[in-house]
């Protein structure tokens, strides 16, 4: 089946009305038009002449440290983050006393000299630095290191624990989930939400690839998270959602657990040192392996119906093998959705 066949066939299923909200690389379609899904960037943003390493200098000089902030046009989180998080005076305080924000778009074609003085364009940057979803916010150390990365949207209380972690360098001291934890006003509590179908402890997630030889899903979760019960109740209970999952074993792991596991090399480990291991900092975070146990995608961002479900045939499908960029997939899927006089409210 080809890719186009493939795409057509699973996202037919997507009956879904609304505004449809396509990414493009220019803010403009024409002159004095702006394109849908255009948001206004805060005029506080740094107007940076794009030699990076001089940025990074000049905040040090102020006593701040450079946020990048990768966008793209027609992102509904990107919006979100703009209107709801930029929308707060606490956090505009706290971030321009403490930073310079440098808006880069993931696919815009503007000239920037790197980190290491390499000449480059936007998208080419983008992908350098491994941008996978928009918004990504690169928090930078005074040497240009990156000392944190935000993939996806932050809801505001963990965006401003994010801010401290970063501002009073807290990278060399410990990880940001454990500050997180630490520092956040609600501790953690309640439970996860298991469903009947997903793997059940123990879990020998070796012994479930060789058996069922197809793709596995491992959910790295926590107690008392917002997102996650978004998406269980709501995400994971929409049609397309759940006819994607089908072709997955499924595990779902609170990641600060002491329990064990064996992992899909063979390794018997507590499930919060895999966590670890796998650098989990968001809650969900969705890690797909193939069924060979090798992990080729993973999601760790603030996403809904249309990018979850995109994600899990993304892997199911292989296209992942071919289309190495998750966005260009995705755009591929919007054409032919559009083709097909199919629409998608990228929220829903």
């Amino acid at each position: 089946m080809t890719m186009l066949r493939t795409l057509i066939t699973f996202f037919a299923l997507f009956l879904i009305a609304g505004k449809l909200l396509a990414a493009t690389e220019q803010h403009k379609l024409e002159e004095g038009m702006v394109n849908p899904g255009y948001v206004e960037k805060p005029a506080w943003f740094k107007l940076s002449l794009m030699e990076l390493s001089d940025d990074v200098l000049e905040a040090n000089e102020a006593g701040k440290r450079v946020i990048l902030y990768f966008y793209q046009d027609g992102c509904p989180y990107c919006q979100k983050l703009i209107e709801d998080n930029f929308g707060r005076e606490d956090i505009v305080k706290k971030v321009k006393n403490k930073f310079d924000v440098i808006a880069i778009n993931m696919w815009g074609d503007k000239e920037l000299i790197d980190l290491q003085g390499k000449e480059t364009i936007e998208k080419d940057f983008a992908y350098d630095m491994k941008v996978m979803y928009t918004p990504t916010m690169l928090f930078l150390d005074e040497k240009g290191k990156i000392a944190l990365r935000v993939n996806g949207y932050y809801y505001p209380d963990k965006f401003k624990a994010a801010l401290d972690y970063v501002s009073e360098g807290m990278e060399s001291k410990t990880g940001f989930l454990s500050y997180y934890k630490e520092t956040r006003a609600k501790k953690v509590s309640g439970s996860l939400h298991i469903d009947p179908a997903y793997l059940q402890p123990p879990y020998n997630l070796k012994q479930t690839l060789k058996t069922n030889q197809r793709p596995l899903l491992v959910m790295f979760e926590e107690p008392d998270c917002k997102l996650c019960d978004e998406l269980h109740l709501d995400v994971l209970k929409k049609p397309e959602t759940q006819e994607a999952i089908k072709d997955f074993d499924v595990v779902l792991l609170n990641q600060y657990s002491k329990g064990f596991l064996v992992t899909p090399d063979g390794k018997a480990k507590r499930i919060s040192d895999w966590a670890k291991e796998l650098n989990i900092q968001f809650s969900p975070s969705l890690l797909f392996f193939d069924s060979l146990g090798v992990e080729v995608f993973r999601t760790e961002a603030y996403l809904r119906t249309f990018h979850i479900s995109g994600a899990m045939t993304y892997v199911s499908s292989g296209q992942y093998k071919a289309q190495k960029s998750f966005q260009r997939y995705l755009q591929d899927v919007n054409k032919s959705m559009t083709e097909q006089g199919i629409k998608v409210d990228l929220m829903k």
